[in-house]
């Protein structure tokens, strides 16, 4: 895909991998719908979007609130008339042993995690089903494919991600719209380190490492795909291994 001219909508981009990932874009000449909760650390992710030459625009908005999700949508629509890229990276997690995760801190992770990347699906393919091209990339994580201790619920969120990533690239490829979903092991965010503190990170990955497998996937030769990629730090064990 020839990315300059294009348009995307990232969520959970006012900081971490999303900002990244937005960031990544805007230098391939993507206009964006930068939409996260938290207005202040928004704005500033527009800023230097329009820093590089390309629109942008702040969206505040909560994925697992459908009225936020079509008013989010309808603003992109409305500006630029078309979205072909959705990247899902908005997340939520607690990390407790099961014993002391409440029914709270399981319906957000699922709510965020899960509900939210099927709401802004759901929002955004028709639009790609009439331009019969489009993209939507999940941000999952590395819990979506083994379990982790004092990770239940963020591990059922993420197995979730991917079963419904695949299905949905099945379900979609009619209509020459692909799906992928990239599950990270350790990246050091604000998720991250304020669910394990204790961890050194010192040869975790950064953001930016997230984003340009995101700039992959998006330029990927139309004869190929991958539906999920597994992308761990350097010095780490192999999946299985």
């Amino acid at each position: 895909m020839e990315l300059r001219g294009k348009v995307a909508i990232v969520t959970g981009a006012g900081r971490g991998i999303g900002r990244a990932i937005t960031l990544a874009l805007a230098e391939n000449g993507v206009n964006i719908g930068a939409l996260a909760r938290t207005e202040p650390e928004v704005n500033e992710t527009v800023e230097l979007v329009s820093a590089k030459g390309v629109e942008a625009i702040p969206i505040i908005a909560d994925v697992s609130v459908l009225d936020d999700v079509k008013r989010a949508v309808d603003r992109v629509v409305g500006k630029w008339g078309k979205i072909d890229i959705l990247v899902n990276n908005a997340g939520f997690a607690r990390f407790k042993p099961f014993l002391e995760l409440t029914l709270e801190d399981w319906q957000r992770t699922l709510d965020v995690n899960l509900t939210g990347t099927f709401l802004m699906a759901k929002a955004v393919v028709p639009y790609m089903i009439e331009q019969r091209s489009g993209v939507i990339i999940n941000i999952s994580s590395v819990a979506g494919l083994r379990p982790i201790v004092n990770q239940s619920a963020y591990c059922a969120s993420k197995h979730g991600v991917n079963g419904f990533t695949t299905t949905l690239a099945l379900e979609l490829k009619q209509y020459n719209i692909r799906v992928h979903a990239i599950c990270p092991g350790g990246v050091i965010t604000r998720l991250s380190e304020e669910n394990m503190p204790e961890r050194d990170k010192t040869n975790w990955m950064l953001p930016e490492d997230v984003a340009h497998t995101v700039i992959y996937l998006l330029t990927m030769n139309p004869r190929a795909t991958t539906d999920i990629i597994y992308l761990r730090r350097f010095d780490s064990v192999p999946l299985g291994g």
